[in-house]
């Protein structure tokens, strides 16, 4: 019985962190079950977060915030998306900083009108000087700030709805939860030089390799070795299974280490923020022109491409090429994804390479389409060796470094 409750309890821990990991900023308006679990296992979360990752865990009555460190430069961008998945553009984001200031404004209560808000935002834009008008676009970036405020749980809507104030102009009663504001932000406002340091390290944070190694490994969709620094790569050799068991553990996380890089994966598909594959027609294209690409090329393993001024692994694949096969892929699927792309393919095309280099699949270059070998995983039939259980990961010993994806054979 004993064993049973403490194995129910690691479960729950995991299933907090997951809900983390998940949604930084979790309120009791929107999921209370898990912020119960999380308030019930903050200390040993408060601990876990910060000794495996370096991240500082806020858990009040009403909300949770799991601070996160800068991610390094070469993570992709993960930019706020509004509801039709577009992402946040700079006017978006001046709209969403012009609110919050508007709501810590001393006059401003607990609850106030949607029109009251947006009047204290104007004048504040008019007082630092950024120009606003009443336009349709500019409508349109308002509203999508206001909607992330209420996803976040810093506004809620008590009478009237954001939207029919942005599009018929009803007026919108809002309830303001001013606690949660200053957690927005990594560091206090009070503590920063400047803008740039939202986005460094704090200087107080001694780095650690294991600990580096394992948060570019949770938040990032592929680390590739390159991008490692010379102790993080001892690390994944020397300490691999303590690094897959860590991960486990703490996040239900499996670890997959091969010749070019390393990536924790969810086999729930829970926390990934960009599901591939998945559905839509971008999805798709971005799938299907990555395996015609393989199949084009037949690429093997020692294979490299220029990037950035240096030979990394991958695939170059000319410009042309890439278009010419989206084009060919549109005119195929023209039933299922419109007849639209067949004419202009270009939109398609560009929408598709975003999703492969959102995931580290893939780079844009001058001179065409640089693939990284993980991009091979994706293709369809491959045939890999059956999967271990994680208890079997657990207790085998460092295992050889397995080949490149590119050594497998192309279907």
């Amino acid at each position: 019985m004993a064993v049973s409750i403490v194995a129910h309890e690691i479960t729950q821990r995991r299933d907090a962190a997951r809900a983390l990991l998940r949604t930084p900023l979790l309120t009791a308006a929107t999921d209370p079950d898990a912020l119960a679990l999380i308030r019930h296992h903050a200390a040993a979360l408060k601990s876990s977060f910060a000794t495996a990752l370096g991240y500082i865990l806020v858990v009040e009555p009403t909300f949770a915030r799991l601070v996160k460190a800068p991610l390094p430069a070469a993570a992709p961008v993960r930019p706020v998306r509004r509801n039709s998945g577009g992402e946040f553009t700079a006017r978006t984001y001046t709209y969403l900083a012009l609110i919050c200031a508007a709501v810590l404004a001393p006059d401003t209560g607990e609850q106030v009108l949607a029109s009251a808000l947006v009047e204290q935002l104007r004048a504040d834009a008019a007082t630092v000087g950024i120009d606003l008008d009443d336009s349709r676009t500019e409508q349109r970036h308002l509203v999508a700030a206001l909607r992330q405020l209420i996803v976040w749980g810093v506004i809620e809507e008590t009478d009237g709805s954001v939207s029919g104030w942005g599009e018929r102009q009803e007026e919108a009663l809002l309830t303001v939860h001013r606690q949660m504001l200053p957690h927005l932000l990594a560091r206090p406002l009070a503590a920063l030089d400047g803008p740039e340091a939202l986005v460094t390290s704090s200087p107080d944070v001694t780095e650690q390799p294991r600990r580096s190694l394992r948060r570019k490994l949770v938040e990032n969709p592929l680390v590739r070795r390159e991008d490692l620094t010379d102790a993080e790569r001892d690390v994944l050799s020397r300490e691999r299974t303590d690094l897959t068991r860590t991960l486990d553990d703490l996040f239900g996380l499996v670890l997959e280490v091969r010749a070019e890089g390393a990536l924790a994966y969810d086999p729930d598909r829970h926390l990934s923020d960009v599901e591939f594959p998945g559905p839509g027609k971008v999805k798709q294209a971005a799938l299907l022109l990555v395996d015609e690409l393989l199949r084009v090329h037949k690429p093997t393993a020692g294979k490299t491409a220029e990037l950035h001024g240096r030979q990394v692994p991958g695939l170059l694949c000319p410009w042309p090429q890439v278009t010419e096969i989206v084009g060919d892929l549109a005119v195929r699927h023209e039933k299922m994804w419109g007849p639209e792309h067949v004419s202009d393919p270009s939109v398609l095309c560009r929408d598709a390479i975003s999703v492969l280099t959102s995931l580290s699949l893939a780079d844009p270059t001058e001179d065409g389409l640089v693939l990284h070998p993980a991009a091979a995983r994706h293709r369809p039939d491959v045939q890999l060796a059956p999967s271990q259980t994680r208890a079997h990961e657990r207790l085998e010993p460092d295992a050889p470094v397995a080949p490149s994806l590119f050594d497998l054979e192309t279907p």
